[in-house]
């Protein structure tokens, strides 16, 4: 998770340098739905989580756990990964912020039931082979008034489209596997689930009395077109339609739910 697939990342890994490189490219490619006046305020409630236990699962490489942290709440991060764990432990030092970054499985978290205030995870829960696992644990973790704020892939979005025709058509991927085996290996990570709203909504729903969701997206969703083409673009294109767009066929589903059962 240090988008730097490429390794166009200069600097000493883990340094500070490096860190605010891989921050800026996940600041702007989430810039037409996250933030406003600081990194992720349109998503994160950042005003009102001092003082508040949270707890974020996957950390990565620590941009969110470090955003949390510095809104005042009482963080815990836990990743699957000793290389997150690592280099979140190193943003903290380097920044002078505080947090308790574990290594766990948030299938079985390791935490009392009803021992925090808000959970908050970006782009992870999809990784698990049993999402709906996950999903009870947040429920059992969190408190009677608590809430939580998940980001998955979006089975309906653009990336997703653009992979079944490139790949699973066009590319011949239908003759050899099924789709989702297809998206699979087109997505991050060892493996990822990509949800329709309803379907995931409805996980939520489970274990939660309040569930809400929205699409959103990056620049590759509001503008389908390749690299070099799309940086032209991006020029000229006016912002509103790039915020219009992404919000229809973004590639993430957002979702929010409160009340655990």
């Amino acid at each position: 998770m240090a988008y730097d697939w490429r390794g166009a990342i200069g600097g000493a890994r883990f340094s500070r340098a490096w860190f605010d490189a891989i921050d800026a490219a996940h600041l702007f490619g989430a810039r037409l739905f996250a933030t406003r006046e600081r990194p992720f305020d349109r998503v994160m409630p950042l005003e009102s989580l001092r003082g508040k236990r949270v707890l974020e699962i996957g950390c990565g490489m620590g941009l969110h756990t470090e955003t949390l942290a510095r809104a005042g709440a009482d963080v815990t991060s836990v990743d699957l990964t000793p290389t997150a764990v690592e280099a979140t432990n190193r943003r903290l030092e380097l920044k002078g912020l505080r947090a308790n970054v574990i290594q766990a499985d948030a299938e079985r978290l390791p935490f009392d039931s009803r021992s925090f205030d808000f959970v908050w995870s970006w782009g992870v829960i999809h990784h698990s082979s049993n999402t709906g696992r996950i999903v009870r644990e947040i429920g059992r973790v969190l408190k009677a008034e608590g809430e939580c704020r998940i980001m998955v892939y979006n089975r309906t979005g653009m990336a997703a489209r653009v992979v079944l025709f490139r790949d699973h058509i066009l590319g011949g991927g239908f003759l050899r596997r099924t789709y989702e085996e297809t998206l699979y290996q087109s997505t991050d990570g060892f493996s990822a689930r990509y949800y329709v709203a309803e379907q995931f909504e409805d996980l939520f729903r489970t274990f939660f009395r309040n569930v809400s969701s929205e699409v959103c997206g990056q620049d590759a969703d509001a503008l389908p077109l390749p690299r070099r083409l799309r940086a032209v673009a991006l020029r000229v294109v006016p912002r509103g339609y790039l915020e219009a767009a992404q919000a229809r066929r973004g590639s993430f589903i957002f979702l929010k739910a409160t009340q655990p059962e």
